[in-house]
């Protein structure tokens, strides 16, 4: 869903990243905290002061977002979902799962996590607006956490929407989904709902604009079209961990993989392996050993000059988790790794071990002709 952005840091395990989108709409909520909102509530200040306040009323949504999905992560771990961090990107945050829930109970809970927390923000938010009138605290801390307050009840009241892929709309299918026990079908039908909310926020949109309210219309519409994109991904990728279920990465996996030793020079690596296979990286392989991996971003770094006296082994630098699987490893798990580390391959190594390469290729030509012969 998103390009690889920048990892802001890491909380009780997880990673929280920023996506590029990001900036977009930070800019657009400090500009109208800054020269709409706080003036309206309060005039007479000076410029500066607005736009510093806006700034801090940026940072508190931001906080706010994370600590939402913090909550549906921090559930979603307690039954075993796992979970590869937190993204901020234009539209607010995402918690990336790596499966899909386990039960309805645990899709409920993980759903109503995140407007919970948000309503306790709010709350919290609410509680020191009080005490700021109470205690003549500045003006500008009452009017910010005024805004706090109303954001995350806003934020938890706009996520209850019963359209997924929004936290309503997972609670929707997980009640579906306990009454006929079937997460495909429970998919559908909440993915429906999602697409009938996207589509009305599209012809909103559109009247919207007809008004004469531009920038209203044209967020409605983009928040419509992405909301209907990622209501049919979600539908597709439940079906694609369904075709998938009971796979390993054994059974795709090439048992044959284009390997160089690592007594290779740099130049026949080149003219050899790279303009023959085309690939970007390579394993190293010494007796059946995984060694290592060599790619063209390390070769760049090597003046050319040095590649006949130099080796594959001596640039090779060490596999990761990242690029590397178990053949007993499921074939959804290959299919996430390599979506989530933007991939084509992975390298199927057991005990150190290079066993096989698995492809996305493979892995979608399997998912066509499944899903051609055994439709959801």
């Amino acid at each position: 869903m998103f390009g690889r952005g920048i990892t802001l840091f890491h909380l009780m395990g997880f990673r929280v990243r920023l996506d590029w989108s990001w900036i977009i709409i930070a800019v657009l909520v400090i500009w109208s905290l800054a020269r709409g909102v706080f003036p309206a509530q309060v005039e007479g200040l000076p410029a500066a002061t607005y736009w510093w306040m806006g700034v801090l009323g940026a940072l508190g949504l931001f906080l706010s977002i994370i600590l939402h999905e913090f909550g549906h992560s921090v559930v979603a771990r307690s039954f075993g979902i796992p979970m590869t961090g937190i993204t901020l990107f234009i539209f607010g945050g995402v918690a990336e799962m790596g499966d899909e829930p386990p039960s309805p109970k645990s899709e409920l809970l993980m759903a109503i996590a995140g407007p919970i927390t948000s309503v306790i923000l709010g709350a919290v938010a609410y509680g020191f607006r009080r005490l700021s009138d109470a205690l003549g605290w500045p003006i500008e801390a009452t009017v910010i956490l005024g805004y706090l307050t109303w954001i995350n009840w806003a934020l938890a009241a706009f996520n209850l929407i019963p359209a997924f892929p929004l936290d309503g709309g997972r609670v929707l299918r997980s009640i579906l989904w306990g009454l006929k026990g079937n997460l495909v079908w429970a998919t559908r039908l909440a993915s429906a709902v999602g697409t009938a909310f996207a589509i009305l926020l599209i012809f909103l949109g559109i009247v919207t604009l007809a008004v004469g309210n531009f920038i209203t219309g044209i967020w409605w519409i983009i928040l419509g079209m992405f909301i209907r994109g990622v209501s049919r991904a979600s539908y597709q990728q439940v079906l694609t961990r369904q075709a998938l279920a009971g796979e390993t990465v054994q059974r795709f996996m090439n048992p044959n993989p284009i390997s160089v030793p690592p007594s290779l020079s740099l130049k026949d690596l080149v003219d050899k392996y790279i303009y023959q296979y085309y690939f970007k990286t390579f394993p190293v392989v010494d007796q059946d050993r995984l060694v290592g991996c060599v790619n063209l971003d390390r070769l760049r770094q090597i003046p050319r000059e040095e590649w006949e006296s130099r080796t594959a082994g001596t640039v090779a630098t060490p596999c990761t988790d990242d690029n590397t699987i178990s053949p007993q490893a499921t074939a959804t798990k290959a299919l996430s790794a390599m979506t989530r580390h933007h991939l084509t391959r992975l390298l199927v190594v057991d005990q150190q071990r290079l066993v096989g390469i698995i492809t996305l290729k493979d892995l979608l030509g399997f998912l066509s002709r499944k899903l051609e012969l055994e439709p959801a």
